[in-house]
């Protein structure tokens, strides 16, 4: 997908803090001592309970060809400082020319459901390295959970009825576009009407005509009449230029037409209006001119909230159009992704856990090497736990909820627990497989049917159950303490 799109490498595709960061270490001589960094979300967006992981493809394809080129280094080189003098040495810029990743990464497959605090991400490597990857992968995972999210939202106002992504033209330029669309699909769209996503990721696409084309001729009858002389294989006419249910009534007119030369309307779009009424009577008067079959689709503005509202007026729409909500996820624009250090490695090679602490309970951070673990039964899933590897899962496989220590949960003894994050580089050397975006997708789907509806609703849902491995729980309790009052531990 990257290389389709730009030119590598984008290692400047960056915050410069995170080179300033990188340059310190340096420094210091402490460029390749061993860290490990997770990436996270601490609610999941939309007010919902839950979200749909994507991004990882395109954040593992950045990866895999990261350098810094000559004309990365000499733009470095023109940057100064308040003095005016250089911002960074020459010998850190050669480390930077000459830089090799060899990091190892652990990640969530792409169409998995995750949830708030639980690591999608773990970057293990040289601590100026993974610095260095903070912003990248978060700005590549941060927008696709975001989108993939959102559509599966829309997918299930939606029901059994197919979602088209029509974002292309209201996205956050080109790449917002193509992520958008490829994270959509991911989120259980049918299609897009984005050609490039379809041509680059096997995505379907649909789409016919606008208002400007029936604008273009004298009469709504003939605008539809030449479409359908033209695109006798893809006739879903736009009947809201001028008079809905005029337009539908012209559109059966030449719905006729096109059956008395061998082919059949596919249907009307709506696209404006109070659409459960003009749906309502669209139906009726489709049927009654002979066309049963004729599907309604509509779109103007629609979300998983305005869908289930149609839904329950009784709303004759089939197909689903998505367009700006979607592409922009328009009511949470940012799904608010972290990348925080958990350990660093000493000398004597054994892992020191690091902890961010916050006035905040749900920004204070979780220590360790983490892996999470989901517990199953035959019902769905029953609850996840962060565990760090160091340190094993406790025997009694009891989480403590990160936000409220009361909030305990035992999990042993179910029938089915399996580690969410897999390899997918083993020093800075791909390792995992490329899935195709249809598995992909099946994925996202599937899972969330094991969610229980409680957790998936719109409004005011269930959470789902997280949280730390007891003995986790414990050192990371203890950790805090000793940070407010350091002689705790004596």
């Amino acid at each position: 997908m990257l290389k389709q799109l730009y030119q590598p490498p984008l290692a400047l595709l960056t915050d410069l803090y995170q080179l300033t960061m990188a340059y310190g270490y340096w420094k210091l001589g402490r460029a390749d001592q061993q860290a490990v960094f997770h990436l996270f979300f601490r609610k999941p967006p939309f007010k919902g309970g839950y979200a749909i992981s994507a991004g990882l493809q395109q954040a593992i394809d950045y990866l895999d060809v990261y350098r810094f080129d000559e004309s990365d280094i000499n733009y470095l080189a023109e940057l100064t400082g308040n003095d005016g003098q250089p911002l960074f040495e020459q010998g850190f810029l050669d480390a930077l020319h000459d830089l090799k990743l060899c990091v190892d990464v652990d990640a969530m497959p792409e169409g998995t459901v995750t949830f708030g605090q639980e690591p999608m991400l773990r970057v293990k490597g040289p601590i100026l390295q993974c610095q260095l990857l903070e912003t990248p992968l978060l700005n590549m995972i941060n927008f696709q959970t975001l989108v993939a999210t959102k559509a599966s939202r829309i997918r299930a106002a939606a029901g059994n009825d197919p979602v088209l992504e029509f974002g292309l033209r209201r996205a956050q330029g080109i790449d917002g576009a193509i992520s958008a669309s490829r994270a959509a699909y991911i989120g259980g769209c049918a299609a897009t009407s984005n050609v490039l996503a379809g041509k680059m990721f096997g995505i379907p696409v649909k789409g016919t005509h606008a208002h400007s084309w029936v604008m273009s001729f004298d009469s709504e009858l003939e605008s539809f009449e030449r479409y359908a002389e033209v695109m006798p294989n893809n006739c879903v006419f736009l009947v809201d230029t001028y008079d809905t249910i005029e337009g539908v009534r012209q559109a059966c007119q030449a719905g006729k037409l096109l059956r008395q030369r061998g082919h059949e309307m596919v249907g009307i779009r709506l696209d404006s209006g109070d659409l459960a009424y003009l749906s309502i009577e669209a139906r009726r008067i489709l049927d009654e001119e002979g066309f049963p079959n004729a599907t309604i689709v509509a779109s103007n503005d629609l979300d998983e909230h305005i869908i289930e509202n149609l839904k329950n007026q009784g709303a004759q729409i089939a197909v689903w159009g998505v367009g700006t909500k979607l592409a922009t996820a328009f009511d949470q624009p940012a799904l608010g992704g972290v990348y925080k250090l958990a350990a660093l490695q000493r000398e004597d090679g054994s892992w020191e856990p690091k902890v961010k602490l916050s006035e905040q309970a749900i920004k204070t951070s979780i220590p360790g090497i983490l892996q999470v673990r989901r517990y199953q039964s035959d019902q769905g899933l029953i609850g996840d736990m962060i565990y760090d590897e160091t340190l094993g899962i406790d025997s009694r496989e009891i989480i403590v909820d990160s936000k409220d220590t009361t909030r305990r949960k035992r999990l042993a003894n179910h029938a089915q627990a399996y580690d969410l994050l897999i390899p997918m580089m083993r020093n800075g050397v791909r390792v995992g497989e490329t899935e195709p975006l249809e598995t992909i997708r099946t994925r996202a789907i599937e899972q969330l049917q094991l969610v229980h509806p409680t957790i998936r609703r719109f409004m005011n849902p269930h959470e789902y159950p997280v949280g730390l491995d007891i003995s986790l729980h414990e050192v990371r309790d203890f950790m805090i303490q000793e940070k407010r009052d350091p002689q705790w531990g004596e």
